[in-house]
């Protein structure tokens, strides 16, 4: 199609030149009806691809057409657009990549869920909001419970089934000031809080304990231990506008990039997550930054 040939985005030339025909071949492939669509379509590859290029990614359409490099992209690439533009360049991309490589599904496409990718990040800003719209929480028992999840999520890389049984004497903090917990069930094991979230553990844990009794670290109050326990008490709490729902399983991606991106020794990260496979590090990989090309040289000869 004449359009394709003949639309080339706002790109340096350098850039373009090593994305571009790769872009060009798989719009083409793919057959947008009009040449409107060829030109929305190749324009919102080419950025998705110069973003992968500077980040050291793949930049091979099938690659970045893949819902999680999609989704990687505008949590990464995009945060400079407005909302609208962003979700429009999401569903190019994912126009483009049910024309390119077919449905999801076999039967066709999936149902459409509301709600957050749970492999994504939160942002030190999207973080900052949520630590103050749980102090902001207008009662002791939402406050420290907000809290608390943010500690467990954040700082210690938890998900709710491993929140919901802990005791507030599961939380120990050793002659040095570090702060663990200790997992209960199937996955038993020790974690250290990041010391960023230490305090408001301690806090929270201090707020739960009373004297010489063994009471459950979240929610204290309440003896009810069903897989929703951790669900039904965010709903009750108060909203702040531009604040990120919060979610454990995005808190918890979030601690499991922190600490790929510190270089953390994997067996000891595997440990710390209590996972004895690489499949929930692989959800993440996505949104995990890559190091500049002079540093990525110097860390492989350095091997």
């Amino acid at each position: 199609m004449d359009a394709i040939e003949r639309y080339r985005p706002r790109l340096p030339a350098p850039v373009w030149e090593r994305i571009g025909p790769d872009c060009r071949r798989a719009v083409a492939q793919a057959k947008p009806s009009t040449p409107k669509e060829a030109r929305d379509w190749l324009g919102a590859l080419a950025y998705a691809a110069t973003h992968a290029y500077g980040c050291g990614q793949p930049t091979k359409a099938e690659h970045l057409l893949a819902p999680e490099a999609i989704e990687w992209y505008i949590a990464t690439g995009a945060q400079h657009l407005p909302d609208a533009s962003r979700g429009n360049r999401r569903g190019r991309l994912n126009k483009l990549r049910r024309a390119l490589l077919g449905p999801d599904l076999i039967t066709g496409d999936p149902a459409a869920y509301s709600g957050s990718d749970p492999s994504r990040p939160y942002s030190r800003t999207e973080q900052s909001a949520l630590y103050a719209a749980a102090r902001a929480q207008p009662t002791d028992e939402l406050r420290h419970g907000s809290l608390l999840l943010l500690a467990l999520g954040l700082g210690c890389g938890l998900d709710s089934p491993e929140i919901i049984p802990l005791r507030t004497h599961d939380v120990r903090t050793a002659a040095n000031g570090a702060v663990a917990v200790a997992i209960r069930g199937s996955r038993a094991r020790l974690v250290l809080c990041r010391n960023a979230w230490a305090p408001v553990l301690t806090e929270a844990a201090a707020w739960a304990s009373r004297p010489e009794q063994a009471r459950y670290l979240f929610r204290p109050h309440s003896h009810a231990r069903g897989t929703n326990t951790v669900t039904n008490f965010l709903a009750r709490t108060k909203k702040s506008p531009g604040t990120p729902a919060l979610v454990m399983g995005r808190a918890r991606a979030t601690w499991l990039v922190d600490a790929i991106e510190a270089r953390m020794y994997l067996p000891t990260l595997m440990a710390a997550a209590g996972l004895t496979t690489l499949r929930s590090i692989d959800r993440v990989l996505p949104y995990v930054r890559n190091l500049p090309p002079d540093q990525a040289a110097a860390a492989l000869r350095e091997l």
